[in-house]
């Protein structure tokens, strides 16, 4: 029961809506080109008032793709400087979108980490699990990077994610970093800083294609049977608080995308305006069977795995 007890703020991970260029199959928010939850600027003034008297918070980005909210720009604007570090999950290919152009250099400018979904090293598997063609556009835009110094010692951050094709865990962490580098350098002269693995949550289109091919029970056994009391004790939940496109709080973006905020005493749903006093109170975490999943062998989180 302690591990399921909030510790404290660490992270706060902001999703900017479910638009995205691309329609990937593993997709836990089923974001797409139709994607219609964006965050409105005044959701993000309410949670740039609260980074003012928070500063120095592990600022996380998310979507959909959130370089396609149409407010991307004011808000990183607006919280950059609150930030200790301010993280962005691109998808890469948003910086060939007509009119974002600009993005990859106005990154390094505001010294923005960047993380990008790339779950293979080869075309054929990329391109399976986002779409064709994805694999090409992504080496170009990590060049394009690479070009600004990220990835380099010296420069910004440029982090890769990992997830597995299928409903099997991925391999361990430090190893698979070593061969996307060692893959990446040799074949298209890419670098990277690190490799994230993560474990595929079995929500939004992933647990429809499970369920489409009857693995969901398979797949959600696997996960509880390979549960790791390690990783268990530095679940992301314990230190990072998810919000919504409306301002609404949670524990995880696994959570958001269920449906299953943060609430209080009387059940009601907790917003942004509200974060200061839901901290002062301490917060229940609210679990489900795709917690599993974060729990599984090495652990997974945002950041990649957790022992």
């Amino acid at each position: 029961a302690q591990l399921l007890r909030f510790n404290q703020l660490e992270t706060l991970q902001i999703n900017l809506g479910n638009r995205c260029n691309q329609s990937c199959a593993h997709c836990h928010v089923q974001a797409g080109p139709q994607g219609q939850r964006i965050m409105s600027k005044s959701v993000m003034e309410k949670i740039i008032n609260f980074l003012q008297n928070h500063r120095g918070l592990c600022i996380d980005l998310t979507g959909g793709c959130p370089e396609l909210n149409p407010d991307f720009k004011f808000f990183v604007e607006n919280i950059h400087e609150f930030a200790s570090p301010l993280m962005v999950r691109t998808n890469l290919t948003v910086f060939f979108e007509p009119g974002l152009e600009w993005i990859p250099r106005w990154y390094q400018e505001h010294k923005v980490v960047v993380i990008s979904s790339l779950p293979c090293y080869t075309p054929v598997n990329v391109d399976k699990q986002r779409g064709e063609g994805v694999f090409d556009k992504s080496v170009k835009a990590l060049k394009l990077l690479n070009n600004l110094s990220y990835g380099s010692d010296k420069g910004p951050k440029l982090n890769l994610v990992y997830n597995p094709d299928g409903d099997f865990l991925p391999g361990p962490q430090k190893q698979l970093e070593a061969d996307y580098k060692k893959e990446l350098n040799n074949k298209y002269g890419v670098m990277f800083n690190n490799l994230f693995t993560i474990i595929n949550a079995p929500i939004g289109r992933f647990r429809q294609h499970l369920e489409a091919n009857g693995r969901l029970k398979q797949y959600l056994q696997m996960l509880s049977e390979n549960f790791n009391t390690k990783a268990a004790e530095n679940i992301m939940c314990r230190n990072l608080v998810s919000i919504g496109y409306r301002g609404r709080l949670y524990n995880c973006d696994f959570n958001q995308a269920l449906g299953l905020p943060i609430i209080d005493a009387a059940g009601n749903n907790l917003s942004i305006e509200q974060l200061d006093d839901v901290l002062a109170e301490g917060i229940e975490i609210i679990t489900g069977e795709h917690c599993f999943c974060c729990t599984a062998g090495a652990g997974s989180s945002c950041t990649g795995s957790l022992v």
